[in-house]
């Protein structure tokens, strides 16, 4: 299983982003596909939980920002980034749970949100 991620890039304070994440491979067994991020000189966080059903859940720090998604072929995960903040900044992982494998992650993909 492979994981795809894109959309990131330099954008301003207040602008907003888009990050996709694909998911290819073996046939797996997800139960959830997922955003974290990892900004310079701080440990992975939590950004938001898509899962297969329920609720999808927010880190307190982008909820009313950010918005997450699955594609109609659930093989998909999106990350609407509005009203970017600098604290934003981050290298942001897709990751999933995956029931047969365990946890997945992807290569990341850089955003740099200048001030």
């Amino acid at each position: 299983v492979q994981l795809q991620a894109s959309g990131g890039g330099l954008v301003q304070a207040g602008g907003s982003l888009s990050l996709s994440c694909t998911a290819s491979g073996s046939p797996f067994n997800v139960n959830s596909m997922d955003w974290y991020r990892q900004a310079p000189g701080k440990e992975r966080e939590l950004v938001a939980i898509v899962p297969n059903r329920g609720r999808i859940k927010y880190a307190d720090s982008v909820k009313g920002r950010f918005t997450a998604s699955r594609g109609n072929a659930k093989n998909t995960v999106y990350l609407q980034m509005n009203s970017l903040k600098f604290e934003d900044t981050a290298v942001y992982y897709c990751h999933i749970d995956d029931l047969t494998f365990g946890d997945i992650w992807g290569q990341g993909t850089l955003v740099t949100v200048s001030s």
